[in-house]
């Protein structure tokens, strides 16, 4: 077992306490380069807009009307002024409106998240003034000056976090339901919360022993 210093939240950064990770789980050998670059390939395509278009032969304006009788003019038959041939005429096999999200197995996706990183887990993640000073004194005693992922374990954002983080140059809050390596990938600093941290391991922990039962069942 691998143990992590739980500290103090706007205290300064002082240890209270310590929590157990799996080795299982968070152990450096169980980092997988190919599937956090996987994992940030899904984030990053359905994060695409996909509005893309080009006019095809019906979308293009122009008389559908048949420019002159199809012999004895001596010229190329032709159909139509909306022709993909002509100057102005539509586009053939132009990219069109689409998705680019495409479905990423949640067992790989929280296998990816066992990302080796710097890693930081408080107590709380509330401040008893929850005031953007605050927090911003709270993550530069811990030496958080840059991009910073805060993640807590509650069903949604309490106010006071978001009311005190929600204004600061670099710093994003998540559920940690909601995380993904991409988000602790981009970030200099991941600061968990205790009760997050364990939310997370449980659901690894759970994959990890599936996907070994699977194993022995294969062999």
């Amino acid at each position: 077992m691998a143990k992590i210093d739980v500290v103090n939240f706007g205290g300064k950064g002082k240890k209270v306490g310590s929590v157990e990770l799996a080795d299982e789980v968070f152990g450096p050998e169980q980092v997988n380069e190919a599937l956090l670059w996987e994992a940030v390939k899904h984030y990053r395509a359905s994060q695409r807009q996909g509005t893309h278009a080009t006019k095809n032969r019906k979308l293009v304006s122009g008389s559908g009307k048949k420019l002159w009788k199809q012999k004895g003019t001596g010229r190329a038959r032709v159909g139509s002024i909306r022709s993909p041939l002509w100057r102005h005429g539509g586009t053939v096999h132009g990219p069109q409106p689409r998705s680019y999200g495409y479905a990423f197995p949640r067992k790989k996706l929280l296998g990816a998240l066992r990302a080796d990183g710097k890693l930081t887990v408080v107590d709380s993640l509330e401040i008893k003034e929850a005031k953007t000073k605050a927090y911003r004194t709270a993550l530069n005693d811990m030496d958080a000056m840059k991009t910073t992922l805060l993640v807590d374990s509650a069903t949604t954002v309490s106010e006071g976090l978001q009311r005190g983080a929600r204004n600061l140059k670099g710093v994003d809050v998540m559920l940690s339901s909601d995380v993904h390596p991409y988000n602790l990938l981009k970030a200099e600093r991941a600061i968990f919360s205790q009760s997050a941290l364990e939310q997370l391991h449980e659901m690894l922990k759970k994959t990890v022993s599936r996907r070994k039962h699977a194993e022995k069942e294969v062999a």
